[in-house]
């Protein structure tokens, strides 16, 4: 049942915390339903209501982790999430048993017919995850996340007068000014360097709880419970391992000339860290302005892209369903996530006044327009998105169908910049992206390893993947401390190379633009549409898209753009 239309302003929404009593009576109702049912309609009806039930409190929890990160100074929703860490982790008995239940219906196949192979593909994975025994060690990792994420989210320093959180260092590390870039980007490195202490020990204490979960569940290591966290049935470690080598041989050589050409416009004898992320001499194409005058820029684009994304434009705008600007206590980074009950997405980030403000408009408002469109298209909650690396997709070729519009974020005289700023970006990220990956296998290869030894590994891969990479003497990053300010690597383990598998993709369909715009965006829409009802392989096969893990397939997508970017 929609019940979007009586949504109102998401900051009217009144959060209540759930029954979760109640819930449980609920759900072991329609599990002895399900259990008993005399037809596949009775079966049906008893697990439709269940996943209503999950909605509901999902709901809840969204609206509460949204209001935390908003700001983390706020002690009622800090509580609340703490709550939801223990409230969810005791609903495991509960939902294994409806897992196992679905499994063994004897209307599986009737299922099958209406919902797809999909339905009993992540049942079977969730059904190897979920043990009473994992419990306590669930709700300990929720509680150490949460300390990381105060503990990034209090960092603050005096910039040139100004009191500036990591985001709002950003900007002064892009300014076209070396001196003031390599001051910001020394600000910053203190920053972690002072917290580094506190964030090595947290992510020790997670990789404990990590590996204790995977060995509860019988599971050769974390790396084995991670794959299966990320819902990843279609390939594993191996597959990956050799997706990175491609990388390694295709891109990473074209972004090290990408590098020496940048090295070059600046008049920089060696490229430094805080180099990189200026583009031109005489500074990058900076956003014509704020949050009051990009939104309704994206609101035109996005009315003139298509009706699907005017219609869902207009509905965020309508009911406030997002909050852009950085403030003190704000968590740090950005995402989209999504309220059930009022099928709606909400998109969180930190503008800092540079090109990443018009990339959110278009990679987080990417995911919005997928989950608003498979919220509209799927019949279950478990199909409103799908795997990470599938999701990404919908995210980066957005920001490429947002290409013709790039005038209008930063004016006439800046189009080529911005273009050539995001392009070369999104490739030359992509060794960064693997970095992140392989680090963390090797982490729960050797999970008894001392922070000194990660750091170690770490600058080890680095050299690997980037080989252009000098962090001019601080010897916190030189000897590999880099990798901490990464929150994917403590929050989400292995979602990372998720963005470089489908930049991939995103790749080969703004290949497509170029030939076929009309065509592109219908592969694109299909994608979106079809949210999470099919696994990864065939979902890129709905798309036309090849798989990045075959040999020659990173190649074959990324050479349009080493070609347009004339490396």
């Amino acid at each position: 049942m929609e019940r979007f239309s009586d949504m109102g302003q998401f900051s009217k929404i009144e959060y209540k915390r759930p029954d979760m009593r109640a819930l449980k009576k609920k759900l072991k109702q329609q599990l002895r339903a399900l259990k008993k049912a005399a037809s596949y309609e009775e079966a049906r009806a008893a697990y439709l209501a269940s996943l209503e039930e999950t909605g509901h409190v999902e709901t809840s929890y969204v609206v509460a982790s949204i209001r935390n990160t908003l700001d983390t100074t706020d002690k009622f929703y800090d509580g609340e999430m703490q709550f939801f860490n223990r409230a969810v982790a005791m609903l495991m008995p509960v939902s294994k048993a409806l897992t196992e239940s679905l499994l063994r219906s004897p209307y599986r196949a009737q299922f099958e017919a209406e919902f797809g192979r999909q339905l009993f593909t992540l049942a079977e994975i969730d059904h190897k995850t979920q043990s009473n025994k994992i419990i306590p060690d669930l709700i300990q990792q929720g509680n150490v996340e949460n300390v990381y994420k105060k503990t990034t989210a209090a960092c603050k320093t005096s910039f040139r007068g100004e009191e500036v959180n990591f985001y709002g260092l950003l900007k002064h590390m892009e300014s076209p000014d070396r001196e003031e870039r390599k001051e910001a980007y020394l600000a910053w490195a203190k920053l972690y360097t002072e917290i580094a202490d506190k964030l090595d020990k947290q992510y020790d204490k997670l990789i404990k709880i990590r590996v204790r979960m995977a060995k509860k569940l019988g599971l050769s290591d974390y790396t084995a419970m991670g794959y299966l966290n990320m819902h990843r049935a279609d390939y594993g470690p191996e597959e990956v391992a050799r997706f990175r080598e491609q990388v390694r041989t295709v891109i990473v050589p074209a972004v090290a000339k990408l590098r020496q050409a940048q090295a070059r416009r600046l008049g920089v004898d060696k490229l430094k860290y805080y180099d990189e992320t200026c583009v031109f001499p005489d500074g990058n194409a900076d956003p014509i302005g704020g949050e009051s005058v990009l939104v309704p820029v994206a609101q035109r684009m996005y009315r003139e892209i298509s009706p699907e994304t005017g219609e869902f434009f207009d509905f965020l705008s309508e009911h406030g369903l997002f909050d852009l600007e950085t403030r003190p206590g704000k968590h740090i980074g950005g995402y989209c996530t999504y309220l059930w009950d009022y099928r709606a997405p909400f998109i969180f980030s930190n503008f800092n006044g540079t090109a990443a403000d018009v990339n959110v408009l278009t990679h987080e408002a990417g995911h919005a327009f997928a989950g608003y469109t498979a919220m509209r298209s799927q019949p279950i909650m478990s199909y409103l998105s799908s795997t990470s690396e599938v999701n990404e997709i919908h995210s980066m070729t957005m920001e490429h169908f947002a290409y013709p519009y790039l005038k209008d974020f930063f004016g006439e005289d800046k189009v080529d910049k911005a273009k050539f700023a995001h392009l070369s970006g999104a490739i030359s990220t992509i060794p960064y992206l693997v970095s992140v990956d392989e680090f963390q296998h090797r982490v729960y290869e050797k999970p008894s390893m001392s922070a000194k030894e990660r750091r170690a590994v770490w600058h080890e891969i680095e050299q690997k993947y980037l080989p252009w990479r000098d962090y001019d003497g601080v010897p916190f990053l030189e000897e590999g401390g880099f990798w901490m300010q990464k929150q994917h690597i403590f929050l989400y383990p292995f979602y990372y190379v998720d963005y470089a598998l489908a930049q991939v993709c995103a790749f080969q369909l703004y290949g497509r633009m170029k030939q076929d715009h009309k065509a592109a965006w219908a592969s694109y829409l299909n994608l979106c549409r079809a949210g999470g009802s099919k696994g990864y392989f065939d979902l890129l096969h709905l798309a036309g898209l090849d798989i990045p893990f075959e040999k020659g397939s990173v190649e074959k997508a990324v050479r349009h753009v080493i070609d347009e970017l004339n490396v």
